[in-house]
């Protein structure tokens, strides 16, 4: 008997969870609340295809990245969407960064990244003319892409593979039985023999439905960017990123050219007021109760408050994400950013504070939970769905 499986979540992992099981013969059902495909996370981030250079090594992150790339540039060239390698330059602005851009350039070839260079102050602006810095590692094979787009494209195929993707469909309540698991979305019921919830910024409210709330909470930081306007684009050819911080998941202030030929200023990385809070103004006094009473957000903000702080600053004042900015591109101007919108990432925090760097998948009976799978998670998807289905019996 043909197995039927739901799928909550239609962002880019859940479309690409529901293509591999419909493919391999289950019938599939998408269920999301919104009314349109990639309307969270696969729809506001910066459009980079990420090579592996920076998650260690033996990781999910690391692993399911490379394979992922492979899989997602073979799956645009199918079906013909744009993706194109503008390569990936990190600097070190100071001599002090050397020490953290020769690891990068370590971890990034035993994760077997293609291409990986080392290159210094002149090196490097034969990359990026308008770039200045001490060295750089450079990644050629980095690419930017439309990631809605591909969502669309998935989508499309769970549909032609005989499932369904079923918009404005929010999922209030579920409840594993011995011979499958119920689901109440929007006002139908369903019943499925498996579940897996891949739902970003909503799945701490799925866990909880199921009854596995788990030691980890997803904490939503917004990311805000500005664009360059006018003929500053032409000050960036490609992808232009700082040495992270190895404390944080987090990237720093960069600068990125996206496949429209718009380029982004950003991202900061702020607490949001609520799981989809946008701007300051998203508030929601629930959302942020459940935030603020989680005992790692307090032990978070503990031990890294002089770093939040500045990460507010920086967004309520223009000219502190142009001097990040400026940091690499010295001839940016104020009127050279432009506001632009911004995403909210799903961040999974651990009770004791700790920032959750890796993929999380759990598995409790018939329920299947994506708990992390922030960046790279997009340019993981195809991936990261093969390897949800190692947790699918045959």
């Amino acid at each position: 008997m043909t197995e039927r499986i739901g799928v909550i979540g239609a962002g880019i992992l859940g479309l690409a969870v529901a293509r591999e099981l419909a493919a391999r013969g289950a019938t599939v059902t998408v269920l999301d609340k919104e009314d349109r495909v990639a309307a969270h996370q696969t729809g506001h981030n910066s459009g980079v295809v990420h090579a592996g250079i920076y998650y260690a090594p033996g990781s999910l992150k690391a692993r399911l990245c490379r394979t992922g790339v492979a899989l997602l540039r073979e799956y645009c060239a199918e079906h013909r969407i744009p993706y194109e390698e503008v390569g990936k330059l990190v600097i070190a602005s100071s001599s002090a960064e050397r020490a953290g851009l020769r690891r990068i350039a370590e971890r990034a070839r035993e994760n077997g990244v293609p291409g990986i260079a080392e290159l210094d102050a002149l090196g490097l602006r034969e990359i990026e003319p308008h770039a200045v810095g001490v060295g750089a590692v450079h990644s050629p094979h980095t690419a930017i892409i439309d990631f809605p787009a591909v969502a669309r494209r998935l989508a499309e195929d769970v549909k032609d593979l005989g499932g369904s993707v079923r918009l404005g469909h929010p999922v209030r309540a579920l409840r594993e039985t011995a011979s499958g698991v119920q689901v109440l979305g929007g006002t139908t019921k369903f019943t499925f023999d498996r579940l897996v919830a891949c739902a970003g910024l909503g799945s701490d409210a799925i866990a909880r439905m199921g009854g596995h709330a788990g030691d980890v909470r997803i904490i939503p930081f917004r990311g805000e960017y500005y664009k360059l306007a006018g003929g500053a684009k032409d000050l960036v050819r490609g992808l232009v990123y700082p040495v992270p911080d190895p404390r944080y998941p987090f990237l720093g202030v960069h600068l990125t050219r996206r496949i429209d030929g718009e380029v982004l200023v950003g991202p900061n990385a702020v607490l949001a007021l609520a799981r989809e809070g946008y701007t300051w103004r998203d508030v929601s006094a629930s959302d942020l109760r459940e935030i603020l009473l989680w005992p790692g957000t307090r032990k978070l903000a503990a031990q890294h408050w002089r770093t939040g702080v500045s990460e507010v600053y920086g967004s309520l004042v223009k000219n502190a994400f142009l001097k990040a900015a400026r940091r690499y591109v010295p001839t940016l101007a104020s009127h050279d950013l432009v506001r632009t919108p911004g995403g909210v990432r799903a961040q999974a925090v651990a009770r004791d504070g700790g920032l959750v760097d890796d993929f999380v998948v759990d598995v409790h009976g018939r329920v299947i939970l994506v708990r992390n799978a922030p960046s790279p998670g997009a340019t993981s998807s195809l991936a990261i769905a093969r390897h949800i289905m190692s947790f699918v019996p045959a």
